[in-house]
């Protein structure tokens, strides 16, 4: 069984900064592909970023919904289990739920990552909302 926490949500103002962490209770993160959703009031949940490396390399790929392009970047630290969202220039329209969410390569096209149907392990989930 995978677990995940999220933690680093928070209240912050139009053109702030704030980072999500996503820590897997197993070696998930160096093994699985990593996403971050978000999911506004009366909105679907939608794929925000993707990482994805194979055992041993160091090389990641990734994904990220066009609307954040610019302003987010995920990483990884495999020896922390952890993934981030670093989230720059934030906008009202950033404010939402944050979930992590995690699912084996094997199980996952990387071209679909964004779905979020695909996934089987989730995190709580966490607020971050971006207000004057």
């Amino acid at each position: 069984q995978v677990h995940l926490v999220e933690s680093g949500g928070g209240l912050v103002q139009p053109g702030g900064s704030l980072r999500l962490s996503c820590e897997a209770s197993t070696t998930v993160v160096r093994l699985y592909t990593m996403a971050w959703f978000r999911q506004a009031p009366g909105k679907e949940r939608e794929g925000v970023s993707c990482i994805r490396s194979s055992d041993g390399s160091t090389y990641s790929s990734t994904y990220y919904k066009d609307s954040v392009k610019g302003r987010f970047t995920i990483s990884r630290d495999n020896a922390k289990n952890t993934v981030y969202l670093q989230m720059n220039s934030l906008k009202p329209e950033d404010t939402a739920a944050y979930y992590c969410a995690a699912a084996p390569n094997d199980a996952l096209l990387f071209r679909v990552c964004h779905q979020w149907t695909k996934y089987k392990y989730w995190g709580q989930g966490i607020q971050v909302t971006v207000s004057s």
